[in-house]
């Protein structure tokens, strides 16, 4: 199961984008709203969460997703619910996606030191000790990091390759580029 976190002030693109991408893999993707499930957007957009963060149990997460935008990186940084799901997820070797600006809550936990990382300009001394990498998406072990909106395609794509393999990730690229 794939878990990805909205907070009020999420960046749209950020969250649907790969969203979709993921869902059209056939991958099992929940939204977990922060505080409840009617979530407002950076650009006034509702989005009605799967489950609330009450609801959350990360007992089977294979990655925790979080998208950027602001104030919604604030929001996520500041839930213990979303904090708890990351620790968990370096525990139990899952994999954790960031886009934008949330690579900055990563790197404040200290998840990023000795790894390549990626987000949005001007964030980047908050990825303490990561290597910032050129690339608009990088992968590091388990950590997926991604530059900001105009990359939200390209990090879904990667997300599907990562857990559905190649043929899946240039399949699903070929539909949805061509279609």
């Amino acid at each position: 199961m794939i878990y990805m976190f909205l907070a009020d002030g999420f960046e749209e693109v950020e969250a649907i984008c790969p969203l979709d991408l993921m869902r059209r893999a056939g991958l099992t993707v929940k939204t977990v709203g922060i505080g409840k499930s009617e979530i407002v957007g950076a650009h006034g957009i509702k989005v009605i969460a799967d489950m609330t963060d009450a609801d959350y149990s990360d007992n089977n997460a294979e990655m925790i997703f979080l998208p950027g935008g602001m104030p919604g990186t604030l929001n996520l940084a500041n839930s213990p619910v979303v904090i708890n799901a990351i620790n968990k997820a370096v525990r139990d070797g899952s994999y954790i996606a960031a886009i934008c600006a949330a690579p900055s809550i990563l790197g404040d936990m200290g998840l990023l030191n000795g790894k390549e990382a990626i987000c949005y300009p001007g964030f980047e001394e908050r990825l303490i000790g990561a290597k910032i990498s050129e690339s608009k998406v990088v992968r590091d072990g388990k950590i997926i990091t991604a530059a900001g909106m105009g990359v939200a395609y390209d990090m879904g794509i990667a997300i599907v390759r990562i857990l559905c393999g190649d043929k899946k990730a240039n399949d699903l690229y070929e539909a949805t580029i061509h279609a």
